[in-house]
C-alpha cells in the first residue's frame, strides 16, 4: 500500500478527522473521550496524518516538544482496517526524520503493552517499569536519533 504523510494544522477539518480516528482507535475501546481542555493543549504540537492512495485518512501521530533535545511521540493511531500494513511504521519513520531535522536527539513515548513489540522492532528501548496510564499498562520507551544529515 502506498501512503502519503502530511503535517496538518490544529483546529482544521483535517485535525477534526484525526481526532475522530484517535477516538475510535484509542479512546472508545477504553470508554474514554477527549475533553476540550485536552485537545486545547495540542495547538503547538506537530500533527502527522497518513493518507492512502485514495486520500482516506489511515493513521496519525503527534510530536510534543519536551525540551531542546527531546520530543514525545503521542497518540499513534492506525485505522483498524489498515493495521499490520506498514502505516504505523511509515508514520514513526517520518516522525523520526522530522524530529531529527528539527534538531531533536531523542524521542520518548508511552507504549501500550500490546504495542511494545512494534516499537521494539523499530529500535525503541524499554526504560523503567510498567505503569498505568488511561486505565491500562504502558511502558516508557525511547530512541536516540542519529546525526542530522
Amino acid at each position: 500500500m502506498s501512503i502519503s504523510i502530511h503535517q496538518i494544522e490544529f483546529a482544521t477539518p483535517e485535525y477534526d478527522d484525526v481526532v475522530r480516528l484517535r477516538y475510535d482507535v484509542l479512546r472508545r475501546p477504553l470508554g474514554l473521550d477527549f475533553t476540550p481542555e485536552q485537545l486545547a493543549t495540542e495547538y503547538a504540537q506537530i500533527h502527522l496524518a497518513a493518507y492512502d492512495e485514495a486520500g482516506r485518512l489511515v493513521g496519525y501521530l503527534n510530536l510534543t516538544t519536551v525540551d531542546d533535545d527531546t520530543v514525545q511521540m503521542r497518540q499513534v493511531a492506525v485505522a483498524p482496517t489498515q493495521q499490520s500494513r506498514g502505516v504505523g511504521t511509515e508514520l514513526v519513520r517520518h516522525s523520526e526524520w522530522l524530529a531529527q531535522q528539527a534538531g531533536f536527539q531523542r524521542i520518548i513515548l508511552h507504549a501500550r503493552e500490546p504495542a511494545v513489540p512494534f516499537y521494539t522492532r523499530l529500535d525503541y528501548m524499554i526504560v523503567g517499569e510498567p505503569f498505568e496510564e488511561v486505565t491500562i499498562q504502558h511502558r516508557h520507551m525511547e530512541k536516540t536519533l542519529g546525526a542530522r544529515s
